[in-house]
């Protein structure tokens, strides 16, 4: 809604998206221009009390205020989910207007919809778990993978102090000289019948 200021919270809002993406197969808040998808977000959610948004920029905030009242969709989010609960309190959880009240990162991770996908990891996929020769499967002791080289926080910060063209520049020296191991190049082949589903003309 047009924040000056951003925190992770604005991240699990975009997983949210995403989530609602994978589950409905298309994009959740598809629209022509920011108000028309500020308009769909509140068609959604309902509308916000007024401390919701406080983090809102001041044009986000009047549209709202002037706008008829909204109560939420709840039976959207079911139909996206399928009526799957877990996944309607998570992605509910994941697409809260306040900022300050939608899921952590780590409460997100933890919550109970993604135990069966990381069982069903830990049972036949993952190398961290083995089993013995007696068919027993032996779990490993930590269930979330931790890469051997997390993310550096630092990274981001140092991006956010430069110009839009110093950026640029950055990030594009950054994926042209990536070394091929790194994985094979994608390609997109737009006369698949399967491209065409995924595309909006």
């Amino acid at each position: 809604m047009g924040a000056r200021t951003y925190t992770a919270a604005v991240d699990v809002w975009s997983v949210g998206c995403i989530f609602a993406e994978l589950l409905g197969r298309r994009i959740l808040f598809q629209a022509h221009g920011p108000v028309e998808q500020l308009n769909m977000i509140v068609d959604l959610l309902g509308t916000p009390a007024e401390e919701e948004m406080k983090t809102a920029c001041e044009g986000a905030r009047k549209h709202i205020l002037s706008s008829p009242f909204r109560q939420p969709n709840p039976q959207k989010i079911i139909q996206l989910t399928q009526g799957n609960d877990d996944a309607v309190d998570l992605l509910t959880r994941l697409v809260t207007f306040d900022p300050e009240k939608r899921i952590t990162v780590d409460a997100a991770l933890s919550h109970r919809y993604l135990d069966e996908g990381r069982m069903r990891f830990h049972s036949c996929m993952c190398s961290c778990c083995y089993t013995t020769p007696s068919n027993v499967r032996i779990f490993s002791q930590i269930l979330d993978p931790v890469h051997e080289h997390p993310f550096d926080p630092r990274w981001e910060k140092e991006l956010s102090r430069m110009s839009m063209f110093d950026l640029r520049d950055r990030m594009y020296r950054f994926v042209t000289e990536r070394a091929p191991p790194f994985g094979v190049a994608l390609t997109i082949n737009p006369n698949s019948a399967s491209y065409k589903t995924f595309t909006r003309l």
